[in-house]
């Protein structure tokens, strides 16, 4: 098949409504042959300057950009240049037909930018946090000594307070256990977010970790008279494939803020296998030969005061809540955010739904499965319709 034969039969007005991008046509040996309208506006050049090149001419490594976005179905992003020596950024992709390559070509440098710069601050981000959380102690261990030399104040270690002095001391010794508070929260949250404790998935027993972290906050149940109920009737597997630190912090996390939300009342978690529709319908990406056992749902819902849908926005993100001058829904989405860092680095997804006085449910969707990396053919074959 010629492809110069296929294009001089189309009207150059349909290239443009329906191939937007620069469109090239090259030979074996990079030669351009054809191009289209858009691709002397990205190069800024005449077609007939553009077909005395080869592509090597006007791509950084043109030949094997070519020959990689072919072979592996792939778009990539390269440098590219005008016949005026401009660079800019370009992202390229290449089919093989016979003995030649059609090319399209689309100008990228503005989003290439933006892309270099985030990954810039993503990663200046990891580095701040990595150093946060390995000064940990540094930042607890001042704080644990005011606590702990207020604490005995109190208790009459150094001889009787009069109240003046005894009134000083407690409210040293209560500001200092919320300053405690918000540091743990704050160094988890770094922690989380940092290149220290990286994923290890194994196998574990989903039910028994949920067991665990409930017994955990025992004592903050029976201090606020809080019932507590867990219902995995209907979970078809509870061996998972996951991991379980992530889960336990996970888990922690919303539980403890459904006990901060509640005064009275119970706290329920149901365990469930969710349908494939619903994972989908939550923007996870759920591979070939997944089902309904791939997944499980975990809802934690409280029957405490709610929230407002003000306090929705920006729940799990600290970095929203920086403008807002409430120290404990800080704190709070601190807990939060951390949950929802550690979801994500295990492909999983959180969301909370809220009534004022009617309580809050936390839902959390993970998959459980083992799988082996799908291959991804991101492009249909362009010319299907025309052979």
């Amino acid at each position: 098949m010629n492809l110069i034969n296929v294009f001089s039969s189309v009207n150059s007005k349909e290239v443009l409504r329906y191939l937007p991008d620069a469109v090239f046509v090259a030979d074996a040996d990079g030669k351009i042959v054809w191009v289209n309208d858009k691709a002397t506006i990205i190069f800024e050049a005449g077609k007939s300057l553009l077909k005395t090149y080869y592509i090597d001419d006007l791509i950084d490594g043109g030949m094997e950009v070519l020959e990689k976005s072919a072979s592996r179905r792939v778009s990539v992003v390269a440098g590219a240049f005008t016949p005026n020596s401009k660079e800019f950024f370009v992202e390229l992709n290449a089919k093989k037909y016979d003995s030649q390559f059609f090319i399209t070509v689309r100008d990228v440098t503005a989003m290439t930018h933006v892309l270099t710069m985030a990954e810039k601050t993503g990663r200046l981000n990891k580095e701040k946090n990595t150093m946060i959380a390995k000064l940990s102690n540094d930042f607890k261990s001042p704080l644990q000594s005011i606590t702990s030399f207020s604490q005995a104040l109190m208790d009459g270690a150094a001889g009787a307070l009069n109240d003046k002095q005894n009134k000083y001391v407690r409210i040293i010794n209560k500001n200092a256990a919320e300053f405690s508070t918000f540091i743990d929260k704050f160094l988890e949250f770094s922690q989380a977010e940092s290149s220290l404790n990286p994923p290890d998935f194994q196998t574990f027993d989903l039910i028994s970790v949920i067991q665990s972290v409930i017994k955990s906050h025992e004592n903050a149940f029976i201090s606020k008279n809080i019932m507590i109920n867990l219902d995995c009737d209907e979970l078809r597997k509870r061996v998972i494939y996951s991991e379980e630190s992530y889960l336990k912090t996970i888990l922690s996390d919303i539980i403890e803020t459904s006990i901060k939300l509640t005064d009275i009342g119970s706290i329920n978690i149901r365990v469930i296998n969710p349908d494939i529709n619903t994972v989908k319908s939550r923007g996870l990406d759920v591979p070939m030969g997944a089902y309904d056992s791939s997944y499980v749902m975990i809802t934690i819902k409280d029957s405490g005061m709610g929230l407002p849908e003000a306090d929705l926005d920006g729940l799990f993100e600290p970095y929203v809540q920086l403008d807002k001058t409430n120290r404990k829904n800080f704190v709070r989405t601190l807990a939060l955010g951390t949950a929802n860092v550690l979801l994500r680095k295990i492909n999983g997804i959180m969301w909370a739904e809220s009534e004022v006085m009617k309580g809050t449910s936390f839902n959390v969707i993970i998959p459980i499965d083992k799988y082996e990396p799908q291959v991804n053919d991101d492009f249909e074959d362009f010319y299907s319709e025309e052979e």
